[in-house]
């Protein structure tokens, strides 16, 4: 099964015998000759009904055991009364256990002292392991050492301990494997396990059904299978096996020493007279041999006789007496007895139940009240046995489960030996019911690791698992957790979101701060446009102070050499107010730059649109004192220009007043980056493109205009140069537009920045720079009658 380990929870798993059944061949062929020899005059017992050893006492012990484990197939016409045909298969334990019964009873009755005027009887039947043969058997005789649901709960949490959500379950076709394995699927799902697949073994399985069934175990993935079923109904499938049975847990009731059992088991005598029939069965089985009481037994020969017990003794390795489990459990039943008796004497109540078949109902109802009161008197047992524990009963009648946890092993002989590797005990705290000692516990192949058996590999923290359709949850995929999830521990089932203003690590496993990022001043990108708006600021400077000391030229008084310095003291203002956009924003810097951007901007284009009115009227009237000019002096200029800035000025105001922008810690971006952007939240749009839109209203109206003058006639034509500087401020401004809306986090802002200083650059350089080229670099170019161009 490629290193499958199979964990057990079957009725007896023997601590000093094989797993193979009560078919393993433990003798030796010097026995086997002997017992023939010797014992070849017995005579056969007729067996036509149902064996029973019964002995007479004032409280009768009813005992049922499987001493055959083989029940013949009957073919019952139901047309007369169906015959017991005889069980095949004995089983030398089930005889121990028997006979450990009766010598615990004969060990009290003995004792006068323990129960003094009360003597216990016995009435033992053969179950022949079956649940019709054992119904039919003794239907009043219902016996409980603890229920079955005690060891389906532990083996859930055997099974919990190792972490095994993956196991498959191999049961047979009786009550005890199927309700069992329905109460363990039961509780193992509800704790998130899977099963992997059931097997059924047949009563009498075929080769061709153990092919398939060894074929399922094989091929599947899980390396635990649970078992519920005796030996006897596994040693066909398991034959297939053998090898990997080694690692095998199993629970087993726990035992010591029984004091004078061995003697008492080695006075077992074949005999020709009733009573003795499973007596005889076990020489029988010990020998290999049909016993045939032909002649007295008392004629052997003495010698002989005491040489066959000698190697009885020797060779009886099915009696060994220093047993756990089975052997302990009906013995410590058998003194549990005469606690019982001792309390019913003392109450008053020497009556015992007893229920035939040939009372009437009557009298039935009087044996079930009788059984009640036994059930109540069973709740107050509470004594401490001579091997120092606790007997006392639950609620509903069942002793404490109290359970070995062994370990099949091969010690250095190769032979199978049972070691105890942890306990199970039922009332105490759930977490101190399941102890375990690992280091002891040897898997299959002599392996110490614990064996895995899971459908799916675990999911690592920072992942999670996904369902696989059509299968069990145990079987899943393991997917990475979203940006912004994480999940902190192994199999995670679904991956948190962090909290607001947190991130996921590297890892998916811890939720962190988010970092604050802006443009900084300290960025490379930070520095490069400050710099660019210094220089901006810089050359403005200079070009001012080019112009004021120029003043009285005529390229600096042409067209209103006001205009012209106001028109750089608004480049200025362009300049500089691309700085409150860097570093991280602030309630006043959030409220200023877009309130200076727009007033700047719009300042300037106001100059530019009077500058090329000018223009247009100059070349348009017969000469400098014409009426277009004076309807347009000076004040005129102030005035267009006052009017055309103060909507802006206007919105401005009523925008910061009724709905401010203000700093804003915006995580939308943190799935690409990790970090915070903190900007500048608009809570009104559309206040800042109605401010653009007035701005390019302005600009498209200069634009419109100086195209109209670009062919005037002069050397010098003022219109020709805003014409290419508004060119080049609306193809900045209208490419802003899309690569604001998809630009993400703090590079919004650089690209407003660097609309800002382009744009600015773009005025500054095509109008002032070819005028302070002539001023500084032509200076002959300077003179009035060179800035007109005569017309023709």
């Amino acid at each position: 099964m490629g290193g499958s380990e199979l964990s057990f929870g079957t009725r007896a798993l023997e601590e000093e015998e094989h797993m193979m059944g009560p078919q393993s061949d433990l003798r030796t062929d010097g026995v086997r000759d002997v017992g023939v020899s010797l014992l070849s005059e017995c005579v056969i017992l007729g067996n036509s009904e149902l064996l029973a050893l019964r002995s007479e006492g004032d409280v009768i012990i009813g005992g049922l055991f499987p001493v055959h484990y083989l029940v013949p197939n009957s073919q019952n016409t139901y047309n007369s009364k169906p015959q017991n045909r005889p069980c095949n298969g004995f089983d030398d334990r089930a005889f121990r256990w028997m006979m450990t019964m009766i010598f615990a009873l004969e060990e009290i009755n003995r004792n006068p002292a323990l129960l003094p005027g009360v003597t216990l009887g016995y009435h033992i039947m053969d179950s022949c392991d079956h649940i019709h043969t054992s119904l039919r058997a003794l239907l009043s005789l219902l016996t409980h050492m603890p229920s079955d649901l005690f060891q389906v709960r532990g083996l859930v949490e055997l099974v919990k301990f190792f972490g095994w959500n993956w196991v498959g379950t191999v049961g047979t076709l009786d009550d005890y494997s199927r309700y069992g394995i329905q109460a363990f699927s039961n509780q193992f799902i509800q704790l998130g396990g899977c099963l992997a697949y059931h097997l059924t073994i047949p009563q009498s399985p075929t080769l061709g059904e153990i092919g398939a069934m060894a074929d399922t175990l094989q091929s599947s993935n899980a390396k635990v299978v649970v078992v519920f079923a005796s030996e006897v109904q596994l040693q066909e499938l398991f034959s297939e096996f053998h090898l990997l049975l080694q690692g095998t847990l199993g629970f087993s009731f726990p035992g010591v020493y029984i004091p004078g059992l061995r003697e008492f088991l080695l006075k077992v005598r074949p005999k020709a007279e009733p009573g003795f029939e499973f007596h005889n069965m076990l020489w029988e089985e010990v020998f290999d041999c049909r016993l045939q009481f032909t002649a007295d037994p008392s004629n052997i020969n003495a010698n002989d006789f005491e040489r066959v017990i000698e190697q009885y003794d020797q060779h009886g390795s099915k009696l060994n007496t220093k047993s756990r489990s089975s052997t302990l459990k009906t013995y410590v039943g058998g003194r549990m007895a005469f606690k019982f008796s001792a309390q019913e004497n003392t109450t008053g109540s020497p009556e015992r139940p007893v229920c035939t078949g040939s009372e009437d109902l009557s009298n039935l109802q009087s044996s079930y009240t009788e059984l009640s009161k036994l059930l109540s008197n069973l709740k107050m047992v509470n004594f401490t046995n001579q091997f120092g524990e606790k007997v006392h009963f639950d609620e509903n009648g069942e002793p404490v489960p109290l359970y070995d946890i062994i370990n099949r092993q091969k010690d250095s002989n190769g032979k199978i030996r049972f070691v105890k590797v942890g306990s199970y005990h039922g009332s105490v705290p759930v977490d101190q019911q399941l102890q375990l000692n690992q280091s002891k516990i040897v898997w299959t192949g002599g392996l110490s690791q614990v064996p895995v058996s899971r459908c799916s590999d675990p999911c690592s923290p920072g992942s999670r698992q996904a369902r696989r359709p059509g299968e069990p949850q145990c079987c899943f995929d393991c997917l990475p957790c979203a940006e912004g999830e994480i999940s902190n521990q192994t199999d995670s089932t679904e991956c948190t979101k962090c909290p607001e203003y947190y991130w996921s690590d590297k890892r998916k496993v811890e939720c962190v701060a988010g970092v604050d990022d802006f443009l900084s001043v300290y960025d490379t990108m930070g520095v490069i446009l400050i710099t660019l708006a210094l220089l901006g600021v810089v050359m403005t400077a200079v070009i001012t102070t080019v112009f004021h000391h120029f003043r009285a030229t005529p390229i600096v008084r042409a067209n209103n050499s006001e205009i012209s310095f106001l028109l750089l003291v608004s480049l200025k203002l362009c300049f500089l107010c691309s700085l409150p956009f860097i570093g991280k924003p602030s309630t006043w810097t959030c409220r200023l730059r877009q309130a200076a951007f727009g007033v700047s901007f719009v300042l300037c284009l106001s100059c530019l649109l009077v500058k090329t009115i000018v223009v247009l009227l100059a070349f348009r009237s017969t000469g400098p004192g014409s009426g277009a000019m004076k309807l347009f002096g000076p004040a005129q200029q102030r005035t267009l220009i006052l009017c055309t800035t103060a909507p802006q000025v206007c919105l401005c105001a009523g925008w910061l007043s009724a709905a401010p922008p203000y700093p804003f810690r915006n995580p939308t971006y943190q799935a690409s980056t990790g970090k915070i952007v903190v900007e500048c939240r608009e809570p009104w749009p559309a206040g800042f493109y109605l401010v653009l839109g007035y701005i390019g209203l302005l600009a498209s109206l200069c634009l419109l205009l100086a195209f109209l003058g670009r062919k005037l006639p002069d050397t010098f034509n003022e219109a020709k140069l805003i014409t290419f500087s508004m060119i080049i401020f609306c193809a900045v401004w209208l490419s802003f537009i899309p690569a604001h809306v998809s630009s993400p986090g703090k590079f919004t802002v650089a690209v407003e920045i660097f609309a800002i200083l382009a744009s600015s650059f773009g005025l500054l350089l095509c109008i002032f720079v070819p005028k302070c080229f002539i001023i500084l670099v032509r200076p002959e170019n300077n003179v009035k009658k060179r800035m007109i161009k005569s017309p023709g």
